[in-house]
């Protein structure tokens, strides 16, 4: 699906260029409108419209008796937008999700599998120097190696 790290600039009016091999991939899979919401690690996250619903399936189910589920739900869902590329590519970012993330003007698009990630592109650079170093440890942990 998403891939790669894309290093971009917001134009006067605030609309950001979603890279070409980005969009490629919502040409292929006939995705004209997708989501953009509140991310974690202040980001924002971005969903084809096939994988919002999936979202939306497993966060429906949390318990609303829950603090936190309702918590998390409110801020998730609340700061999402459906948007639409314009013929250049462009989306434009609401206010309150470029204020949520710490956008101003240059950002850092990165695909992670399933989603999209907008990051203010310093922001980008202080977590990607925090959790570089960690990653052998962090696959150690999580990925099952086979051995035995």
């Amino acid at each position: 699906m998403f891939y790669g790290e894309y290093e971009h600039t917001l134009d006067r009016k605030g609309r950001l260029i979603i890279p070409a091999k980005l969009r490629e991939v919502f040409k292929e899979q006939y995705c004209e409108k997708f989501y953009v919401t509140r991310g974690l690690d202040r980001c924002l996250f971005v969903f084809t419209e096939e994988e919002w619903k999936n979202q939306e399936r497993v966060f429906k189910n949390m318990s609303f008796t829950k603090t936190e589920s309702r918590k998390f739900n409110r801020l998730y869902f609340s700061g999402a937008c459906d948007v639409l590329c314009d013929k250049q590519g462009r989306i434009l970012l609401p206010d309150y999700l470029k204020s949520y993330a710490g956008i101003k003007k240059d950002v850092m698009v990165i695909g992670v599998s399933n989603r999209i990630e907008i990051w203010d592109l310093d922001e980008w650079k202080r977590y990607y120097e925090q959790a570089k170093d960690s990653f052998e440890d962090i696959a150690e942990k999580l990925v099952d190696r086979g051995e035995g």
